[in-house]
């Protein structure tokens, strides 16, 4: 009978042990598991930031061309509503034929020289935009992509 007590009682110490161990090793893992998923966040945070630097690069790029796009239209309208008005009073009160000839050929030469200018000027913006968003906006994209092709994978991860 002491011999079954015995063994009993070795088997629970056992079991107790066992379960001891059981649980050391569960709170282990779950530290792990907790030290992982920050690993997971901070790196998640950090692309997250990336791509909303990136994004706030080309609203900033997209912003500044409408902004010329947009100064420039209004002056230009503001040109255009200034040179009627005059050419159109030298039409009005001028004493000669000839004076009115000259003005309206003046006003033609005005009209397509400064359509011009606005031309260039409505291009020019345009193709800086495009060189901005190929020098700045490529080159931060490449960085974000290169940094995560150099990271490297660990064991357990997968791409």
């Amino acid at each position: 009978m002491s011999f079954e007590i015995l063994s009993v009682w070795i088997l629970v110490a056992t079991c107790a042990l066992a379960q001891g161990y059981t649980l050391h090793q569960l709170q282990q893992t779950r530290r792990q598991i907790r030290r992982l998923n920050a690993h997971r966040i901070a790196d998640n945070s950090s692309m997250q930031k990336e791509r909303m630097d990136l994004l706030e690069l080309r609203n900033r790029a997209k912003v500044l061309e409408d902004t010329v796009s947009g100064g420039t239209s209004a002056v230009e309208k503001a040109h255009k509503a200034i040179s009627s008005t005059t050419f159109g009073l030298i039409s009005l009160f001028a004493p000669d034929d000839s004076l009115r000839q000259s003005a309206r050929k003046a006003r033609r030469s005005h009209d397509a020289a400064s359509d011009q200018v606005y031309k260039a000027i409505h291009t020019t913006n345009r193709a800086l935009h495009i060189l901005a968003d190929t020098l700045f906006i490529d080159k931060a994209e490449k960085k974000i992509v290169s940094r995560r092709s150099r990271k490297p994978s660990g064991p357990g991860t997968s791409r």
